[in-house]
């Protein structure tokens, strides 16, 4: 684990905003207005999908994808200034939340003004061609790290960004070779000696594929050399299969315990329902008591929190990345309220170094999760149930008190009884 990492990162939300489609005007300084509902939901760092100018040469769709990256020092003209984005950095900075940005540095758009100045810093396969590793980004071409060169004027970019921001999400950072993270850590260590790193770590399958195909792939522990937190795609697979109902709720609250069993002490996984790459939750649990348990269980993990804007409101619909969708802000449903509540519970009870351990009941498909010295109960079908608990779980017999609100939770002869609905509380 990075050994500067905050403890603090554990209980935090982390709420994501692609400028693009987060208002009708799509613009950073259309997002000022919305930054005080947004702090009450509970968030700590806004994390923006990337801000930077989008290519033109093989772009998807009508307005391309944020991704496919032009320039790594200026900003999308479509959403504004340099002074535009400085002025909602500061808005956000005087709220109390920081801000993070995409770092998209394993590959650029074809046309971008790197590719122009520098050629000799792109990927070339056996002919010599430009072109990516993987044949559906047909919009990027892939970066060279065995050019050092590259990595000064990448370092250098990142250091000129941490003089504005608070942080750098790092898209599929487990192909760009670690000892480059660790190097661009320190020296923008040198600007901002609390910046936040987030790695994007990819999912097994896509690992094991790269291996496959010969190419680089960070595995996860050895991310964290470099990384305050990760992705949870180590683990996401099983979880997908769980939402469809074809994996047991047991399997994957297993490699929950297997993740603290091989990480780091400190280690923190980013949590989330979905992101801009995954289906919106409410496509796909569309029974809202059922949502309201998974959304509660998210609360409950051990990790930092992911909301992606949108998803407070049950937006079914996942905004594309490469046209203009403003999210749907008037389903007539909004969870904010549960939002908040959570967010507040998670930094009253939990901290840094919780432990954590649990048991799923796989035919009600209930879980009974343990984090330091409370409890959660989640029924995931939103039906009520007995379980039989593992003594290892170390729940007393007595009635407890539901910080949700909701009715006590009763244990009895080493049966806990459950609601239908998610509880939380306090063992002492």
């Amino acid at each position: 684990m990075a050994k500067d990492t905050d403890l603090s990162l554990q209980t935090q939300v982390i709420y994501s905003i692609y400028i693009r489609s987060h208002t009708e005007e799509g613009t950073f300084r259309s997002v000022i207005p919305d930054l005080d509902r947004i702090r009450a939901l509970g968030t700590d760092i806004i994390w923006f999908l990337p801000i930077h100018p989008i290519g033109v040469e093989g772009k998807k769709g009508s307005l391309g994808c944020p991704y496919a990256n032009r320039d790594y020092r200026s900003v999308n003209p479509c959403y504004g200034t340099m002074e535009d984005f400085r002025a909602l950095v500061d808005e956000i900075h005087r709220r109390g939340m920081k801000v993070m940005i995409d770092v998209v540095y394993n590959h650029t758009s074809p046309d971008a003004v790197l590719f122009q100045q520098h050629p000799e810093f792109y990927y070339r396969d056996a002919e010599g061609r430009t072109g990516n590793k993987f044949g559906d980004w047909s919009d990027v071409i892939d970066l060279d790290y065995n050019v050092k060169e590259l990595w000064d004027y990448q370092i250098e970019s990142l250091r000129f960004w941490a003089g504005i921001v608070d942080g750098f999400r790092c898209d599929v950072a487990s192909l760009v070779p670690l000892d480059f993270w660790r190097a661009a850590r320190a020296a923008v260590r040198e600007v901002d000696p609390d910046h936040i790193w987030l790695a994007e770590s990819v999912h097994r399958s896509f690992a094991a594929l790269a291996r496959r195909l010969g190419f680089r792939c960070a595995r996860d522990t050895e991310a964290y050399e470099a990384f305050d937190l990760e992705y949870d795609y180590d683990v996401r697979e099983v979880f997908d299969k769980l939402l469809r109902r074809q994996a047991p709720l047991s399997q994957w609250i297993d490699l929950l315990e297997f993740q603290e069993a091989v990480y780091p002490e400190n280690y923190n996984k980013m949590r989330c329902l979905e992101n801009h790459d995954q289906p919106r939750i409410a496509s796909v649990i569309r029974d809202e008591e059922e949502l309201i348990n998974y959304t509660a269980l998210l609360y409950f993990l051990k990790g930092t929190v992911l909301l992606y804007a949108g998803q407070e409101f049950e937006d079914p619909h996942q905004p594309s990345l490469f046209e203009r969708e403003p999210i749907h802000r008037h389903t007539g449903k909004d969870l904010s309220p549960l939002l908040s509540k959570l967010a507040a519970i998670r930094k009253a009870c939990f901290t840094g170094e919780d432990s954590f351990w649990g048991q799923g009941e796989d035919e009600k498909r209930i879980a009974v999760l343990r984090r330091g010295n409370c409890a959660g109960v989640f029924c995931l079908d939103a039906a009520p149930g007995a379980v039989s608990l593992e003594e290892r779980l170390e729940l007393p017999d007595g009635c407890y008190e539901d910080l949700l609100g909701g009715e006590p939770v009763r244990v009895e002869n080493g049966v806990l009884f459950a609601s239908g609905k998610p509880a939380i509380f306090r063992l002492t």
